[in-house]
């Protein structure tokens, strides 16, 4: 029997979940506070603890750190919305807004029960992690590492942000690779290249009839990712439409085809990524904001090659070794092509820092 810990301090709250969750067989313990609730995450194992935001003696967030590999999902209003996000940005596995109800509640429950990517034994293995990861040296491309297999364990929405060229797909398909939907498919879809008057038909399928031209039913490719991912890029260029369908997909977890009248449940998890700001669009009313929000849960953001220093020497051997097995050559750089590359790249940085200055 999966046990869980409640922490809330408004007392009705806390019994009526604690109510809920016994009557669907869970064993629970509840108790009001963050100081009283880190003893029993000492002494206790757990599968879950559903703690509130706003607690006697500190956030609920402040749980994270001593509940370990135990998954926490924090509850807050809706006004929170922003909190929430900061939430998961801190290591909350999910959140849930208040008032709640009651299915929405079981089904995010047995998720993250059933799904706990965070078990010892579910984590990816250091070989796994160590292959996946982008490669490079440089500082900002450590810690960009380490913030992928981190959002990797969890099942959130990530928005990646870079300039063109700098990788954000194989960001995207690291996330991927390293998350407990590796064995499903992950769908890339550019939004930039697909017509404005065919991306909803491409994203959420459309019926027979539909529209000119649909001569038979189709899926989609948010379908055609359930169970696994879906990588947006270019997400910027979206139609405002299809955003409100996309926001729709990402609120409630269904999708419904052009011209259908009936709604699907899909489980599909969501990468987005673009060169845009999507914040000064949404206020240029460009971007829907609360769309925006939602995929600004965890943000990923990309280095440009300027300011990675000798990693272009790094990625410039990767390169080469992938042509040579493409084409069963054997070549190698001389070390003059070496050094005018550290000369390139030294160029770009000290011409940054003139123009800091």
């Amino acid at each position: 029997m999966s046990r869980i810990l409640i922490v809330e301090d408004e007392k009705i709250i806390r019994t009526a979940l604690k109510r809920f969750l016994l009557k669907h067989e869970y064993e629970v313990d509840d108790i009001d506070s963050v100081t009283a609730a880190i003893p029993l995450l000492e002494q206790n194992t757990y599968q879950l603890v559903i703690s509130d935001l706003r607690l006697p003696g500190g956030e609920g967030t402040d749980l994270i750190p001593h509940a370990k590999h135990t998954p926490v999902l924090i509850m807050t209003s809706y006004a929170s919305m922003r909190s929430a996000i900061d939430a998961i940005k801190l290591g909350a596995a999910d959140y849930i807004a208040k008032p709640f109800d009651h299915d929405e509640m079981l089904n995010v429950v047995k998720k993250l029960i059933k799904d706990d990517p965070l078990t010892t034994e579910n984590l990816p293995s250091p070989e796994l992690i160590s292959s996946t990861l982008l490669n490079g040296s440089c500082a900002p491309i450590q810690e960009l590492n380490k913030r992928i297999n981190k959002v990797a364990q969890t099942d959130a929405t990530v928005l990646i942000l870079g300039e063109s060229g700098t990788g954000k797909e194989l960001a995207a398909k690291s996330i991927h690779q390293l998350s407990q939907r590796s064995q499903a498919s992950m769908i890339s879809v550019n939004c930039a290249a697909i017509p404005e008057s065919l991306i909803e038909s491409e994203l959420f399928g459309h019926e027979k009839g539909a529209f000119t031209g649909a001569e038979t039913t189709r899926n989609g490719l948010i379908e055609a990712a359930d169970g696994g991912t879906l990588f947006l890029d270019e997400i910027g260029e979206l139609p405002l439409e299809a955003q409100a369908r996309l926001l729709r997909f990402l609120q409630e977890g269904e999708i419904r085809k052009v011209g259908s009248v009936h709604s699907k449940r899909v489980n599909v998890r969501l990468i987005a990524a673009t060169h845009r700001d999507l914040k000064t669009l949404a206020q240029q009313g460009k971007f829907r904001e609360d769309l925006y929000y939602r995929l600004y849960v965890m943000e990923l953001r990309m280095p440009p090659l300027r300011d990675r220093g000798d990693d272009i020497l790094e990625l410039a051997e990767v390169f080469l070794r992938e042509q040579c097995q493409k084409h069963q050559a054997s070549l190698s750089f001389s070390h003059a092509t070496k050094e005018t590359m550290k000369k390139a790249s030294l160029a770009w940085q000290c011409t940054r820092t003139t123009k800091r200055d």
